[in-house]
C-alpha cells in the first residue's frame, strides 16, 4: 500500500502528468483538494471512496489513509499546482513515517509555469533576471527571518507571490523602493481554468486594475522586468557561435 502525494497542476484537466493521472483512475481511495482541484481531474476514475479534504482538519486526513493502510488500499491524495509547493504535504508526511506509512511524490505543473505560459513570458533572461523568488505573503503564517519582502525585493529578480491578492496594497508599498514604479508586474487570477483573468500593469497603477476586476483570491502576483522587456541578449545555448557537445565549432 502506498500513498501518492499527486500535484493536479494548476487547474486545467489536462495539465495534469500522464503518471498523475494513471493513479488516479486506478486507485482505490481518493482524497483531493476540492476547493482548489476541478472535479474534472478525477474524471475515469474507478475509486471506491473519494473524499473531498477541503472539509477536513490533519487527524480526520489521516485517519482515512490509516483506514485505507489497513484494507492495503492505495490512495491517491491528490494536490493543486505541485504538492511541495504551499501544498501541505510536510505534516503530512511527517505523521506518515511516524505511521511507518510509504508514500511518494508525484511531481505537477505549478501555478508560477501556468501564469509565464498564460502571460507568453520567460521568467529568466539574459541581462534582465537569472533567478525566480517563489514566496508568499505572510498572514496566518509568520515568515522566518530574513524572508520579508523588503529582504527578498533587495534582489531585484523575477518575484512570484502567492496568496498576496487580498493584500496587494501593502505588497506594492514593500516593492517600490527597489523595483521602481514603472517596474512591470501582473495578477493571475486562477489560471488555466474556464475563469482565468488577469491584470497587466506597473507597481503604480496595479492597484486600480486588480480593484476593476474584483480579484479577491486564488490569484498569483509576478513582478519583474521580464513581463515586458525586449532588450535583452540572446542566451549562448542557441548563438550561432557558440560550440558545444551536440554543435561542434
Amino acid at each position: 500500500m502506498t500513498v501518492y502525494f499527486i500535484g493536479a497542476g494548476p487547474g486545467d484537466p489536462e495539465l495534469i502528468t500522464v503518471k498523475g493521472q494513471r493513479l488516479i483512475r486506478s486507485c482505490p481511495v481518493i482524497i483531493y483538494a476540492g476547493s482548489l482541484v476541478p472535479a474534472a481531474v478525477l474524471e475515469g476514475h474507478q475509486a471506491q471512496q473519494v473524499v473531498n479534504s477541503a472539509e477536513l482538519h490533519l487527524e480526520q486526513i489521516i485517519d482515512l489513509i490509516k483506514a485505507a493502510h489497513a484494507r492495503g488500499q492505495d490512495v491517491a491524495r491528490v494536490h493543486s499546482g505541485d504538492p511541495s509547493l504551499y501544498g501541505a504535504i510536510g505534516e503530512q508526511i511527517r505523521c506518515l513515517r511516524e505511521l511507518g506509512i510509504p508514500f511518494q511524490i508525484i511531481p505537477g505543473v505549478t501555478a508560477v509555469a501556468a501564469c509565464a505560459a498564460l502571460l507568453e513570458t520567460e521568467l529568466t533572461l539574459p541581462d534582465i533576471a537569472q533567478s525566480v523568488i517563489l514566496t508568499r505573503y505572510a498572514d496566518k503564517t509568520r515568515m522566518p527571518a530574513g524572508e520579508a519582502f523588503d529582504d527578498l525585493a533587495r534582489h531585484g529578480t523575477t518575484l512570484a507571490i502567492h496568496l498576496g491578492v487580498n493584500h496587494l496594497e501593502k505588497i506594492v508599498a514593500e516593492l517600490l523602493p527597489h523595483y521602481g514604479a514603472d517596474c512591470p508586474i501582473a495578477v493571475v487570477h486562477r489560471a488555466t481554468w474556464p475563469d482565468q483573468d488577469w491584470a497587466l500593469g506597473t507597481l503604480s497603477d496595479i492597484g486600480k486594475k486588480v480593484a476593476a476586476k474584483g480579484f479577491r483570491r486564488t490569484a498569483l502576483i509576478i513582478v519583474g522586468r521580464v513581463l515586458a522587456n525586449d532588450s535583452f541578449s540572446e542566451s549562448s545555448l542557441y548563438r550561432a557561435s557558440h560550440a558545444h557537445l551536440y554543435r561542434p565549432e
